[in-house]
C-alpha cells in the first residue's frame, strides 16, 4: 500500500494535513525525526502510517497509560492490530501479548518506559525485527521539561542493546528551545529531520478574567454552555470538591477527579466523562494526561497554573477535533502566592543533587513569573504564548485582549508614587502592602508599622486596587520593579527605577477603553462589573465557528440523532464515543448526507473498516431522518 492508500483505507482521510506527509517521507527514507506539533495536529498518524508500511514492528514509547489504551482501541477499531505493555497487565497477559507479537500479530506496540528494562521485553526486543522506535511526549526525556521522567533515559539503553538500530522518531507538542536541544542530544538522534510546525491552535479562543467571585463565574459559564463537554481545572483537592458540589447542587451533570479519590472511583468518574455520561469534570492537573477526548468545547482554569507549559498543555485538551473551543483562565493575585508556596514546599527529588534540585526550583519560579505576566498582560494572549515557545507571532484577533478595546492613559504620577513607596518601605513588602499604603487603607497591619506617617500614604486613594496592581505589573515588565523569587515575593526597585523616576516625558500604559479615569490616573473599579475584568470580551465576533454556525436547525437535529447512534455503538463495542467517531465526522455526515455505503466512504474519518463496522447503523439513522431524500442541511456561502 502507498501512504495515501493507508491513510484512506484505515483512517478514512483523503489527504494529509500540515507537515504530516513530509515527516512520513523522512521516516520512509530511513531518517530519524523530531517533530514538534501542536495538540490536534495529528502526531500519531506520523508514526502509525509508516509503521503499517515498514516490514517489522514499531515500538511506541508513551508515559500515559490512558493514552495507550485509547490509541490501541482506536487502531483496532480501524482494523489495525495493535497492543500495549504497561503496569495494568498481569504477567500472564504480558507474556501472551509478547508471544502474539513474536508471531507477527501486531504491527504497533505501545510500551511504558518502565517496561523497557524488564527481562521479558528485552528478550523480545532482541528476537524480533523492530523497524522504528517512536517516542511520544518526548519532552519527558529532558530534565528541564515540565514532565521529566527518569524512566525515559531507559530508551537510549534499549535502542543501543538492539542487534540493529531502528529509525528513531520523537514527537511532542510543547518544547522550549532548551528542551528541544535536550531531546536531540539525549536521544542521540542521527541526522534528524527536525520539523517545528508551530504551537498555534487557531481554533482555540483564549481569555483571562480577573474574578473576585470565581464559583459564581464558573456556574454562570457552565450554564451558558449547557450540553457541551468541558474540563474545569483547580489547583487543590479542596477547590475541586467545592466547585463539584456547587455544580452538582445546581443540576449540572458533573463528575470529579483528584488524587484523594480511590483508584476505582477515579476510573469510574473518568469513564463517565469520556463516555459523555457526565460531560463536565472538575479536576486537579492529575487529570487529562493521555485523554484524547476530541469534543471538549471548553477548559476553564479555576486557578492559575504554575507555568505556561502546564497551562498550554491543559488548555490544549479543548478542541482536539479542530472545532472552536474556549480556554478561559480565572485569575486572582492570590494564585501567585499559592503557586509560590507549592514550589517552595515541593518534595526534594532523591535522584538529583542538592544543586540540581535548587536549579529546578529556580527554573520553576522563573516559569511562575512568566505565567503571572500572561495573566496581566494587555497584549495578545496567543502571541505571548507563542513567543514564549520561541515562535514569532502577531496579534491574533481571537483572544480577550485582541477583542477588547484599549486606550493609552498617562500614569506618570502614579508610577512615581509607587517607586517612592517601595523605596520608603526599603523593599521589604509585597504588592498588597504597597497598594494598601498608596490607597491609604487604615488596616491594623499597616498602622502597626507606622505606614500612615509616610508621605506616600494615601497618595493614590482615588485609585482602585485592580488599577494599581496593573500599573505595578507594567512597571515590572519595564524593569522599574522586580518581584523576588524567595518565599515572600517582595517588591524591590529594578534596574530602570531611577530612569523612570527622573523621566520627563509622560509615562503611558494601556487600559480598557470606556472606564472612568479618576484623579491620580486611577480607573473606576466598575471595570469588574458583570464578572469580567480588564481582560474581558468586547462585543466583537470571533473568527472561528461552532458546528451550530455550519448546520441549519434541521442539520443540528440530525447531528443530535447521529450522536445518539454513536453512543449506542460505543456501548455495544465497549469504547468511548469519540473512538467510534468524532463530532467533526458526524458533522461531515450531515453535510454530505450519504445514503449508501459507497457514499459513506467519502465522509472524513470513515475508513473502509469503520464503514463495514458502523456504516449501516449511521445510514439507518440518516435514511430514517431524511426518508431517503436529498436535502441541504448546512448554510451555503453567499456570493
Amino acid at each position: 500500500m502507498t501512504k495515501q492508500e493507508v491513510l484512506k483505507t484505515y483512517f478514512g482521510y483523503d489527504s494529509f494535513r500540515g507537515s504530516q506527509e513530509s515527516i512520513i517521507d523522512s521516516i520512509m527514507e530511513g531518517r530519524d525525526v523530531l517533530a514538534i506539533m501542536p495538540t490536534g495536529a495529528g502526531k500519531s498518524l506520523c508514526y502509525q502510517v509508516p509503521a503499517l508500511m515498514m516490514p517489522g514492528i514499531t515500538i511506541v514509547i508513551s508515559p500515559l497509560i490512558s493514552l495507550m489504551k485509547d490509541q490501541v482501541r482506536a487502531l483496532n477499531d480501524a482494523g489495525i492490530h495493535a497492543a500495549y505493555l504497561n503496569s495494568t497487565l498481569t504477567e500472564t497477559q504480558m507474556e501472551k501479548a509478547l508471544s502474539n507479537a513474536r508471531r507477527g500479530q501486531y504491527k504497533i506496540i505501545y510500551v511504558a518506559p518502565e517496561r523497557l528494562e524488564t527481562y521479558g521485553f528485552q528478550g523480545f526486543a532482541r528476537a524480533v525485527e523492530i523497524s522504528m522506535v517512536a517516542v511520544d511526549e518526548a519532552h519527558c526525556i529532558s530534565q528541564w521539561g515540565q514532565d521529566f521522567r527518569p524512566s525515559y533515559l531507559n530508551i537510549v539503553k534499549m535502542i543501543e542493546s538492539l542487534p540493529k538500530r531502528p529509525i528513531v522518531s520523537a514527537f511532542t507538542a510543547t518544547a522550549t528551545l532548551e528542551v528541544r536541544d535536550d531531546i536531540l542530544c539525549v536521544l542521540k538522534l542521527q541526522d534528524p529531520a527536525v520539523t517545528v510546525t508551530g504551537f498555534d491552535r487557531e481554533n482555540l479562543y483564549f481569555e483571562v478574567r480577573e474574578q473576585k467571585n470565581r464559583p459564581q463565574a464558573v456556574l454562570r459559564y457552565v450554564r451558558e454552555h449547557r450540553g457541551e463537554s468541558g474540563i474545569i481545572y483547580c489547583a487543590t483537592r479542596k477547590n475541586v470538591e467545592a466547585v463539584y458540589e456547587l455544580l452538582e447542587g445546581n443540576g449540572v451533570p458533573v463528575t470529579k477527579y483528584h488524587a484523594g479519590l480511590s483508584n476505582e472511583e477515579r476510573k469510574r468518574n473518568q469513564d463517565a466523562f469520556i463516555f459523555d455520561e457526565k460531560p463536565v469534570v472538575v479536576a486537579t492537573n492529575a487529570f487529562g494526561m493521555g485523554i484524547d477526548k476530541s469534543n471538549v468545547r471548553y477548559v476553564l482554569h479555576y486557578n492559575m497554573p504554575q507555568s505556561i507549559e502546564n497551562y498550554y498543555q491543559e488548555a490544549g485538551r479543548a478542541g482536539r477535533d479542530g472545532e472552536r473551543a474556549d480556554c478561559v483562565l480565572l485569575y486572582s493575585a492570590q494564585d501567585v502566592m499559592l503557586n509560590q508556596y507549592l514550589i517552595d514546599n515541593k518534595e526534594v527529588r532523591a535522584d538529583m543533587t542538592p544543586e540540581e534540585n535548587e536549579a529546578v526550583q529556580q527554573r520553576d519560579r522563573k516559569r511562575l513569573q512568566a505565567m503571572a505576566r500572561y495573566c496581566t498582560t494587555k497584549d495578545c494572549l496567543r502571541a505571548y504564548v507563542l513567543q514564549y515557545f520561541g515562535e514569532r507571532a502577531c496579534d491574533c484577533g481571537n483572544c480577550s485582549n485582541c477583542l477588547a478595546e484599549y486606550e493609552e492613559v498617562e500614569v506618570s504620577e502614579t508610577c512615581r508614587h509607587i517607586l517612592q513607596c517601595v523605596r520608603a518601605t526599603r523593599g521589604r513588602f509585597g504588592i498588597n502592602v504597597i497598594v494598601g499604603i498608596l490607597r491609604g487603607e487604615r488596616k491594623n497591619k499597616l498602622l502597626s508599622y507606622g505606614f500612615d506617617k509616610l508621605v506616600c500614604f494615601g497618595a493614590e486613594r482615588d485609585c482602585s486596587e485592580t488599577y494599581l496592581k496593573q500599573v505595578i505589573t507594567e512597571m515590572v515588565a519595564k524593569d522599574a520593579l522586580y518581584v523576588t523569587n524567595d518565599k515572600y515575593a517582595v517588591l524591590k526597585l529594578g534596574a530602570s527605577a531611577q530612569e523612570m523616576m527622573g523621566q520627563e516625558r509622560p509615562i503611558m500604559m494601556r487600559v480598557a477603553a470606556g472606564r472612568q479615569v479618576l484623579s491620580g490616573g486611577g480607573v473606576d473599579s466598575g471595570a469588574e462589573r458583570d464578572g469580567v475584568g480588564g481582560n474581558g470580551r468586547s462585543g466583537k465576533r470571533r473568527k472561528s465557528s461552532r458546528i451550530s454556525d455550519t448546520l441549519t436547525s434541521r442539520g443540528l437535529e440530525l447531528f443530535d440523532r447521529l450522536r445518539e447512534t454513536r453512543v449506542v455503538l460505543a456501548h455495544r463495542e465497549g469504547m468511548p464515543p469519540y473512538i467510534v467517531g468524532t463530532d467533526k465526522m458526524l458533522m461531515d455526515m450531515c453535510v454530505k448526507l450519504p445514503l449508501s455505503l459507497q457514499e459513506m466512504l467519502q465522509v472524513n474519518g470513515m475508513g473502509e473498516y469503520k464503514v463495514e463496522k458502523y456504516g449501516e447503523d449511521f445510514l439507518e439513522t440518516i435514511r430514517e431522518f431524511t426518508q431517503g431524500r436529498r436535502e441541504i442541511l448546512y448554510y451555503q456561502e453567499r456570493g
